[in-house]
């Protein structure tokens, strides 16, 4: 386990730090990961590459971390809170992101994890299929899905 840690610890590190941009999280959850993996070694099926199947491990435990946090960041409504200095403006994004986030949540669980590696992990198309077992064109046709019913749902 010890080269196995050598070997994939900066993959897995950089992409938990890619999602959450917090180095000190995804330094523990690269941790959690490994202590993970190392209890889950035998049901290791050699199916997809071994880097792969760390990160599903790590990206499960970003959700985890989320999901108890209730800690989420879309990109596009954070920028605009940190900008805006009127309180009442301020207000309004929070209800904003409320919204976003209700409206989430709705999605299929497919979907929102689609446009949460997407849009909070800035992943490609392709790195969303591999994460997801799927094709790259799946991720991006369920991205585009996804998105249009968000923006319906306003």
């Amino acid at each position: 386990m010890e080269e196995l840690y050598r070997q994939y610890s900066q993959i897995v590190y950089h992409f938990l730090y890619k999602k959450c941009k917090d180095p000190a999280l995804a330094e523990d959850l690269m941790q959690e990961t490994f202590l993970k993996a190392l209890e889950r070694l035998d049901s290791y099926d050699h199916s997809c590459k071994l880097s792969t199947w760390l990160c599903q491990i790590a990206k499960h435990l970003l959700y985890q971390h989320w999901d108890k946090s209730h800690r989420v960041q879309l990109e596009e409504l954070d920028e605009s809170l940190r900008s805006r200095q009127d309180t009442e403006q301020h207000a309004m994004a929070k209800v904003e992101l409320a919204d976003v986030w209700d409206r989430l949540k709705a999605l299929s669980p497919d979907a929102r994890k689609t446009v949460e590696l997407r849009v909070l992990g800035d992943l490609s198309f392709r790195e969303i299929g591999d994460i997801l077992g799927r094709t790259e064109n799946w991720a991006r046709v369920t991205f585009y899905r996804a998105k249009l019913a968000l923006i319906q749902n306003e």
